[in-house]
């Protein structure tokens, strides 16, 4: 309290300074002002979260931003020792400069980290807490470090650079287990494995669709719906009581924030979005942090290049800003939506923490650009353990993620053409190929919510579906996803990247062409394929023997385990790669051509179809070495392959807990059994303390 007071009395000394409209008599008047800003501020929160059960999310995104103009222009008003030349719109200048300068004022007291932003959660909780009863459960709340290897994880515990999670592992509270995510190496597979238990529906990212001649793009809001329907029995993850926040698919939640298959945001009776968005750490603070991280982004990409620092790729247009909402407004507000179910006693959370995926896809898994994402990941799951250990129920807290990431100069670097073009060469005949290799991945959190925005009835629906030019139920595709539509099939083939792995599809000839009439429609593709040396080797079916991988020495039949001539598979040296590649042959919609790009057997390193120096989705190197971190008390008996085995794990743990609830309704533990817990009252969580800087 004493804290946020001072602070505040500092931004409004120098935001007096900075702007000659706004002047005091003396600092007597500055003290009244910093009281009179606390009481108005609380009432104004006060208000917002009671507003909000009318207006909505939407309508608290804009209230919470006009509140911190109201609470300037009341509190100069109301004090006679501040004089204001001007109106209403100076009171903006003022509260703009003021907002932004304690942002900046506690940017520099943290030095830029979350520390003020969960502390200001901390005291959030606190409050609520006090109130709430001790549930009669333990919780579960899963944390999801997208893209974050084991390897990678391992070093930098040893290392010392992640005090929390380091620690944890370091006292034996937490055991660090790594497991094999299979083919492919993906956000959506690994997901619909771990919250559905239905990895088998997904070949890649994207794919193509020969049927209805879509392209499939797993992180759009309307297809991860489609596919959710498809792995989905209602009996997911977060089934019982859970909560699904920023992720691709709900794991059956009947709370879901954020999360691509229901592109919605929080509803109006979310209160960790009123509060993520009243707070002057909040949204105000973000959006200067926002600013700061794309000065950042700048100077690093400007830094690669000029140390000459390879591979790298270029780092610049919208990149620069989908980096600063990631790592800034969608992680405070994801803590803030977390903070929220926390308090409320959900029994199970889960949610994806993007930050350091979408930072090494550009600069490199292990670049130090990339560590200090991790080392930010840290401190908020730190925060969070300072948060559960403030409410009257506890939680046990499991880190995971879905699959690692491989370092590597692109294909079009190494041999200055794509895939596409590649394959264009090989093609005969006046068939001419689509390419579909584009960074949907940045966009898709972007698409989400604006998808969510114009589906709202409201005055802001329809504002930002006429300023997108959407139709009611269409997704917002921004960026890239523009392209990734429906496509024609009359003498086409379709070329789909997902990092290094791509498929290849005759578009006009239904179901998966076997070899042997793929040699008949067109003799160079396969051949011609296989001897690049960009391609490791390509998987293609036979009506004889079965998927088969073929090299450019050797061929390797996956079900018999026969090798013709140098196998292929051996440099990958991954024991689960021939299972996985069976695993892939079986998904519906896989390509006709499967091609997975070469890796160099001294580096690790591959070649990824897309312009990323960080990439996943096929095999080599650490994109198949995800992580999984747990209680120690719990053991794992057997090793992780597969996300649909996580998923196992996981549901068991939540049984272990009391949390699971089998098909009857009652919990899955008779002697921890509490029928109100399925459906736990929703506590008011108390707004923070008011103040230009907390």
């Amino acid at each position: 309290m004493l804290t946020g007071g001072l602070a505040s009395l500092i931004v409004l000394a120098l935001t007096f300074w900075i702007l000659p409209q706004v002047s005091s008599e003396g600092a007597l008047p500055l003290l009244r002002l910093v009281v009179i800003f606390a009481l108005i501020g609380l009432l104004m929160r006060w208000v917002l979260t009671g507003v909000a059960m009318l207006i909505g999310s939407v309508g608290v995104l804009i209230g919470g931003v006009l509140s911190q103009f109201a609470v300037v222009y009341l509190g100069i008003r109301l004090d006679p020792g501040i004089r204001l030349t001007g109106g209403v719109e100076v009171a903006v200048v003022v509260s703009i400069v003021m907002s932004s300068i304690s942002a900046l004022v506690a940017w520099i007291a943290y030095a830029g980290s979350e520390d003020a932003y969960l502390n200001e959660m901390l005291r959030s909780a606190r409050r609520s807490g006090r109130r709430l009863p001790p549930a009669p459960r333990t919780g579960l709340l899963i944390i999801q470090l997208d893209g974050l290897s084991a390897p990678l994880l391992n070093w930098m515990v040893m290392s010392g650079n992640l005090p929390h999670l380091g620690g944890w592992i370091r006292t034996g509270s937490h055991s660090l287990v790594p497991w094999h995510t299979g083919i492919p190496s993906t956000t959506p597979a690994s997901q619909a494995g771990i919250l559905h238990g239905g990895s088998g529906q997904i070949p890649a990212f994207r794919w193509y669709e020969k049927d209805s001649g879509r392209i499939i793009v797993t992180n759009r809001p309307r297809d991860a719906a489609d596919i959710e329907t498809r792995i989905s029995n209602g009996r997911g993850l977060l089934a019982d009581g859970g909560a699904s926040i920023s992720n691709v698919f709900s794991g059956d939640a009947p709370t879901s924030l954020l999360t691509f298959s229901r592109a919605a945001l929080p509803t109006g009776r979310t209160r960790g979005y009123v509060t993520f968005f009243s707070s002057p750490q909040g949204f105000a603070r973000g959006l200067v942090l926002t600013i700061a991280e794309m000065v950042k982004e700048l100077h690093q990409a400007r830094r690669q290049k000029r140390l000459k620092i390879w591979p790298r790729v270029h780092r610049g247009g919208a990149y620069v800003l989908l980096r600063a909402v990631s790592n800034v407004l969608l992680r405070d507000l994801n803590v803030s939506l977390i903070t929220e179910q926390l308090v409320k006693g959900t029994p199970v959370i889960y949610c994806d923490f993007i930050d350091y995926d979408e930072v090494a896809h550009h600069a490199g898994p292990t670049r130090p650009e990339s560590l200090q994402a991790l080392e930010g990941l840290d401190r908020v799951v730190g925060g969070l353990q300072r948060i559960i250990d403030m409410l009257p129920h506890d939680y046990e807290i499991v880190i995971l993620s879905d699959h690692g990431q491989s370092q590597g100069a692109t294909f079009q670097q190494r041999y200055g053409r794509t895939l596409t073009a590649v394959v264009d060469e090989l093609l005969e005949g006046n068939v001419e190929p689509v390419g579909a290799t584009s960074r949907a991945e940045d966009w898709g959190p972007v698409n989400g919510f604006l998808t969510e925005l114009c589906t709202r009835g409201s005055v802001a629906g329809s504002v930002t579906r006429r300023a997108l030019r959407s139709a009611s139920d269409g997704d917002i595709e921004l960026g890239p996803a523009e392209c990734e539509g429906r496509l024609p099939v009359d003498d086409q083939a379709v070329v789909i990247a997902s990092g290094n792995l791509a498929m290849v599809y005759l578009a006009d000839r239904p179901g998966r062409i076997p070899l042997e009439e793929l040699a008949e429609l067109q003799p160079r593709l396969v051949p011609g394929l296989a001897q690049h040396p960009g391609v490791g080797f390509v998987v293609v079916d036979t009506l004889a023997d079965g998927p088969v991988a073929i090299g450019r020495a050797g061929v390797h039949v996956l079900k018999s385990g026969r090798i013709e001539g140098k196998d292929p598979l051996a440099v990958y040296d991954d024991p689960e790669l021939v299972p996985s590649l069976l695993k892939q042959s079986a998904i519906p919609h896989v390509g006709d051509v499967v091609v997975i790009s070469r890796m160099d057997q001294h580096t690790n390193e591959v070649a990824a179809f897309e312009e990323l120096v960080g990439c996943h989705g096929g095999v080599g190197g650490w994109q198949t070495q995800a992580v999984l971190v747990h209680p120690s008390r719990w053991t794992i008996d057997k090793p992780l392959v597969g996300s649909d085995a996580v998923h196992e794990v996981l549901v068991g743990w939540l049984a272990e807990l009391g949390q699971r609830v089998d098909s009857a309704g009652a919990a899955t533990d008779p002697a921890q059994a509490d029928p109100a817990q399925a459906d736990p009252a929703e506590p008011e969580i108390e707004p923070v303390e008011a103040g230009v800087v907390s």
